[in-house]
């Protein structure tokens, strides 16, 4: 499907606001924005329709937070786009209750969040934005069959793959990241096969592929990390996924934020406890019950120094962090579970000079979500899932999704539509005199793009 904007359409009022992607955070503003009839919004995506990852939807696979932290319910639970009314609309609400899951299927979360983007206003598929340019008082969104203007642009393109640098000159059929995993796996025919990251996505990875080993004689894991360690998944854990948390860590220096976030990294991105138990108990089933020929190596503490063409296959050189030693590596597919980075789109190319970024080379965001920029304060560049180092370990996440969602909302209004203030804390992070204290940052209510 292709949207067409006519010379009429060009000449209305802008948008109040214009999303460029969608997926699961400005599918989450856009449910939010029906309830404010007054902002004028419109998101726009360059596939012809909404997909969560496809190429990690492999069989088994779970989610790691709460169905309850969907698009909306955690500041808008009455509304008709929550996972609860997606089983009610469907008729399976009793059966979902009864599987008793304790983790839901990545799956059935990927089959709602479709079932909201077929169904919730303002979104354009198939719509590819070649430039954006500021112009004036409003952005002015370029594709190939007209344009669009909109004061404010929020961008919820997400984060792409990230390739070590070793490994990017033999991307292809035998060396993919694990975004490719479901369709790449199926037709591989590899005898050895070397999977580097030691996280939930790397376990997926193994898993599948200890579900059929009959075409390996070798599979190696490799991991930075000390062991192959669980999620971080307790109660005390878990109040780094709250708003009172991000309240705190946002009055943090850098140094601070540095330190939070790598003492924080396991209640993210450890591997959930029942994809170790079943790569676990798979391993003890293929040595001493199936007496299986593969020759199973997990190894942490490695890091890849080197990759190279041997032949028909590759060659990895391994430092291992343990003792210090180097070991070579020969494998006829190599996997990277090596993760995500967020990165602007090419559209705002043109802007790219006017973006302050950090020193991890993200956009410099302030707390209200918007990016710091040379452009007017009246037109507002926001972005999702872009503030990991500013705003918390729980921003690369869903668990925030639709309180960020809230925040982005407020601020276009210049007043508290959603109740998008910290509960009551169990843990109390920051000192008194600290939390009382106004991060010079904030971006008050007063200046709201649509107060009078």
């Amino acid at each position: 499907m292709t949207v067409a904007f006519t010379r009429r359409d060009a000449l209305n009022e802008p948008l109040d606001l214009a999303g460029i992607g969608i997926g699961p955070s400005n599918l989450s503003l856009a449910c939010l924005l029906e309830s404010v009839p007054e902002v004028r919004s419109r998101f726009f995506e360059r596939r012809g329709a909404f997909d969560w990852h496809p190429g990690m939807m492999m069989p088994g696979v779970e989610l790691q937070s709460s169905f309850l932290k969907d698009l909306v319910t955690p500041v808008l639970p009455t509304s008709r786009w929550s996972f609860v009314s997606y089983l009610v609309a469907h008729k399976r609400l009793y059966a979902f209750l009864n599987a008793n899951y304790e983790a839901v299927p990545r799956q059935e979360f990927a089959r709602y969040l479709a079932w909201v983007a077929n169904g919730v206003d303002g979104l354009r598929y198939a719509t590819d934005i070649r430039d954006v340019e500021h112009r004036d008082d409003r952005f002015v969104l370029r594709f190939d069959d007209g344009q669009e203007e909109a004061k404010n642009l929020v961008v919820g393109t997400g984060a792409s793959p990230l390739v070590p640098d070793w490994a990017k000159p033999f991307l292809g059929p035998d060396c993919f990241h694990n975004s490719e995993a479901k369709s790449r796996l199926k037709d591989l025919r590899a005898a050895r096969i070397v999977v580097v990251g030691g996280g939930q996505s790397g376990g997926e990875v193994v898993e599948a592929l200890l579900g059929n080993p009959d075409a390996m004689k070798e599979l190696t894991w490799i991991s930075r990390r000390h062991n192959f360690e669980p999620i971080n998944d307790t109660p005390f854990s878990n109040q780094v996924f709250s708003p009172e948390y991000v309240q705190a860590y946002l009055k943090l220096s850098g140094e601070q934020k540095q330190a939070a976030l790598k003492n924080s990294i396991l209640t993210s991105d450890g591997l959930s406890i029942s994809t170790i138990h079943s790569i676990y108990r798979r391993l003890y089933a293929l040595r001493y019950l199936d007496q299986s020929t593969l020759n199973a190596s997990l190894s942490p503490n490695r890091d890849v120094i080197q990759m190279e063409r041997n032949g028909n296959a590759y060659r990895l050189i391994v430092r291992n962090h343990f003792d210090g030693g180097i070991e070579v590596l020969h494998a006829d597919a190599v996997v990277l579970a090596t993760g995500y980075r967020f990165r602007l789109p090419d559209a705002l190319g043109s802007l790219g000079e006017r973006i302050s970024l950090d020193r991890n080379g993200y956009p410099t965001l302030n707390d209200d979500y918007t990016m710091q920029w040379t452009g007017p304060r009246s037109n507002r560049l926001f972005a999702q899932n872009a503030s990991r180092y500013s705003h918390g370990i729980a921003d690369s996440q869903l668990s925030l999704m639709a309180w960020r969602s809230a925040k982005i909302v407020n601020t276009l209004l210049g007043r508290q539509h959603f109740d998008a203030e910290p509960d009551n804390a169990q843990l109390v992070w920051a000192t008194e005199a600290a939390s009382t204290t106004p991060h010079q940052l904030r971006a008050g209510y007063s200046d709201g793009l649509l107060s009078s």
